[in-house]
């Protein structure tokens, strides 16, 4: 074994460059099954982010299904998800270009289907019966201040749209009956988050398609969160609802609804994002779900009938997409020390076949830095959580008599969650010398309504602290320099990165991704789906504009007294360049150091091989220059 060369921390030169970090890598989501045929999307960082439909046969062959240029991808509530179904005759897909829908039989080129240029489509099932899909709509009228969204119904004769449910400010998760007699839907409405206030609808449908004697059969009192509504075979309704406090498994059956299996546990994400699967039937009476306690992922297989849950020791700590045809479950799953990938698991004998990997770069374990779950005291007398992940190169050691950097991580959302699933982003880091903390500040989920609700009110206050409480909580232990902080953070995460930076003097560095600035710009410039989100992290707008005003990073400039680098996408229309752009004035008038760097193809979020590495590249050295350490040549 040879010995650790002694250097400074932040200078170790690591095989985890960024070229090494994107080269074959892709991301991975939304599996299907369709006979004995598996599909999943790859979304290409060396296509510019193009989101392709791949099959895998039942021989264990594997093709592109949608050819360049299409982009299997819509933008319905911006976010996107559910952008395509899978049926034996064929596949359905929503088109990022012109957001239309699309058919394609396999094999065959796909020829549009939809022909209404003002509407989006997304969350898509087949009623076969009747000839249509059903989907999610979202019509764009310039005339209109916000998109309408409702039910849509869709000809699969010549792609005529109908509207069959209208109303509500947001639809989601329209799922048939196996009959084809009654129809399931959630809908929400301002002033509400999906994971705020939703509630479950259930109606029936005619011969002709007409829905009839429709009913809320939960989330009546409008304050409990209901997820993935899905049938059983047996007929019977299965979702996720908070109404325990945790995202638990309900059943409604004969007019009531049950806790199928109450834990102190989430058996669901927030969803951001249509078609999320966290659970899926083997059979009337199993059912395979994934459910998180203390911020990790486990798989399980749950037996209503007995109230009886088993877990499935497998090597893995997040788990989605789930599908099964009642032999085999298809997922995608990831491990502290395994990156994304495509499992098949033959459920008796619970054996698993890996299918496709987001990345095949082999990484020697001598370079990859373990999470290890922290807790610690937040300012509000709560217990906040991060994932903490130390330094990590067998070919390097720090000095003696020094001690690490330290990068906090604020994630977005802020409705989200830091994992503790293998990222190589983070191992970029930790194998360059610096200390890294994944910071699960209150309002993030996974840890119950409770916690969630933290952030009410208390956005660029609570998960401020927090993150300032897990550096300073590092620092006093002994494990980072406390005169090294620097913050990074992306969209909301990129906010609360700013405001720690502005009313702190913890952190001596920052990085802001197309992060908030302006709280009030955020609040009157930002898309139908998160237009009154601010309503419950900050308060009402405009009543309670002081608030805004007072939270709001560009108004305090003149706070804000360390460099700070900036990097932005000119096409986003979720957190818009002027955001950025006011802040970066604002410091440039201070004569503070300050970078931006923008790419003007990119929207909320990188997607480009190239952009991904000169942003991840610029922030190493920004810190090298304020640091004082000189970064490894790659």
């Amino acid at each position: 074994m040879k010995t650790p060369k002694t250097s400074d921390y932040g200078s170790w030169r690591s095989p985890i460059t960024a070229d090494a970090l994107l080269a074959g890598s892709i991301g991975l989501g939304a599996v299907q099954n369709s006979g004995g045929d598996l599909f999943w999307l790859e979304a290409r960082p060396a296509e510019k982010g193009r989101n392709v439909l791949v099959q895998r046969r039942a021989d264990g062959t594997v093709r592109d299904v949608t050819p360049a240029p299409f982009n299997v991808r819509t933008r319905v509530h911006e976010y996107g998800g559910g952008a395509f179904l899978v049926t034996e005759n064929g596949i359905y897909f929503s088109n990022f270009s012109d957001q239309q829908v699309y058919v394609q039989g396999l094999g065959q080129e796909p020829h549009q289907l939809t022909h209404t240029p003002d509407c989006r489509f997304a969350d898509f099932v087949l009623d076969q019966p009747r000839q249509r899909l059903i989907a999610v709509g979202e019509r764009h009228n310039a005339e209109e201040k916000e998109p309408e969204n409702f039910l849509a119904a869709i000809s699969l004769e010549n792609g005529e749209v109908t509207a069959i449910a209208t109303g509500h400010d947001f639809y989601s998760s329209p799922r048939l009956s196996p009959d084809g007699q009654k129809l399931a839907w959630i809908t929400w409405d301002h002033p509400n988050m999906p994971w705020d206030g939703t509630q479950l609808w259930l109606a029936d449908i005619d011969q002709a398609g007409n829905l009839s004697n429709l009913k809320i059969i939960a989330g009546q009192t409008g304050n409990e969160s209901i997820h993935e509504p899905q049938w059983c075979p047996d007929g019977s309704l299965y979702f996720v609802g908070d109404r325990s406090d945790w995202w638990n498994l309900y059943r409604y059956h004969k007019g009531e609804v049950d806790n199928v299996f109450p834990l102190d546990a989430e058996f669901a994400y927030p969803h951001w994002v249509f078609g999320l699967r966290s659970y899926t039937f083997v059979d009337v009476d199993t059912i395979i779900c994934t459910f998180t306690q203390d911020g990790a992922w486990q798989l399980g297989k749950l037996k209503p009938s007995r109230k009886q849950l088993s877990i499935l020791g497998l090597p893995y700590s997040n788990y989605s997409s789930l599908c099964s045809d009642g032999k085999t479950l298809w997922f995608i799953g990831s491990g502290p020390t395994t990156s994304s990938a495509v499992i098949a698991l033959a459920v008796e004998a619970q054996e698993t076949e890996i299918l496709n990997v987001a990345s095949d770069f082999d990484l020697d374990p001598a370079y990859l830095a373990r999470p290890q779950a922290i807790s610690f005291a937040s300012d509000d007398g709560q217990t906040a959580h991060a994932w903490y992940y130390p330094p990590t190169n067998g070919d390097f050691q720090g000095p003696p008599d020094a001690l690490p950097p330290l990068l906090v991580k604020s994630h977005g959302g802020p409705t989200a969650a830091a994992g503790n699933s293998l990222s190589l982003k983070i191992q970029y880091w930790t194998s360059r010398g610096f200390a890294y903390v994944d910071v699960n500040y209150g309002g993030s989920t996974g840890y119950g309504r409770d916690y969630r609700q933290r952030l009410n009110g208390q956005w660029g206050i609570v998960d401020v602290a927090d993150c300032v409480s897990a550096a300073r909580y590092l620092a006093d232990q002994g494990l980072v320099d406390g005169e090294q902080l620097a913050i990074s953070g992306g969209s909301a995460g990129g906010y609360t990165t700013l405001a720690a930076l502005t009313f702190h003097n913890t952190f001596k560095a920052g990085a802001s991704y197309y992060g908030v600035s302006d709280l009030t710009a955020l609040a009157t410039d930002t898309h139908k789906f998160e237009a009154r989100y601010l309503d419950g992290l900050i308060g009402p707008y405009p009543e309670r504009k002081d608030l805004y005003e007072r939270r709001s990073p560009v108004n305090h400039a003149e706070q804000l007294t360390c460099p700070v680098i900036f990097f932005q996408g000119l096409e986003d229309k979720v957190v818009p360049p002027n955001q950025t752009e006011m802040m970066v004035a604002a410091l440039k008038a201070k004569g503070i150091k300050v970078e931006y760097v923008a790419f003007p193809e990119e929207e909320h979020g990188f997607r480009i091989a190239a952009n991904i590495k000169k942003a991840l590249e610029s922030e190493l050295a920004f810190y090298g220059e304020v640091f004082g350490f000189t970064t490894a040549a790659d």
